[in-house]
């Protein structure tokens, strides 16, 4: 997946998000980068795209994105803080998946991510618990102690 955002703040928080499910991201912060990264990227399944970028916009590097016989076919997500209608329509007539406002929920996002690329987060597999262990924690790397160890 391609992540185009010209703040790396955003780029950060969305590959950090991302990456905790089944995705691979790579990150470009202008137009130019994008292309070149789908140009030696032929993997890339999904495009999330700011509209307001330096050099390209957003809306030119959708038009490229869809004018490429090998990369016509990419869903791309829109996610703006513009709020210029003729950008959207503009982003709207390329042929888009959605749009996304930001501020962003990043799980809003990562679920938006999940149904358009019809993949379903990675699940970790946790043992089954022992009844006879009392569990200090919450996830895959919390404590487990027996009863002989509890006492004091």
């Amino acid at each position: 997946m391609l992540v185009v955002d010209d703040e790396p703040h955003i780029g950060l928080i969305l590959r950090t998000r991302l990456e905790q499910g089944p995705f691979d991201v790579l990150l470009a912060e202008d137009g130019t980068e994008a292309l070149a990264l789908l140009a030696r990227t032929p993997s890339v399944g999904l495009v999330i795209l700011d509209l307001m970028l330096p050099g390209m916009s957003g809306t030119e590097v959708l038009s490229a994105i869809r004018a490429n016989a090998a990369w016509g076919g990419i869903p791309c997500l829109i996610l703006t803080a513009a709020g210029h209608d003729a950008q959207l329509q503009d982003a709207e007539s390329l042929g888009i998946a959605g749009i996304m406002t930001k501020p962003f929920s990043p799980r809003r996002l990562f679920d938006r991510v999940v149904t358009l690329t019809a993949r379903a987060p990675s699940v970790v597999a946790l043992p089954a618990p022992d009844p006879t262990m009392v569990r200090v924690g919450d996830d895959a790397a919390s404590l487990a102690l027996s009863p002989s160890t509890l006492q004091t």
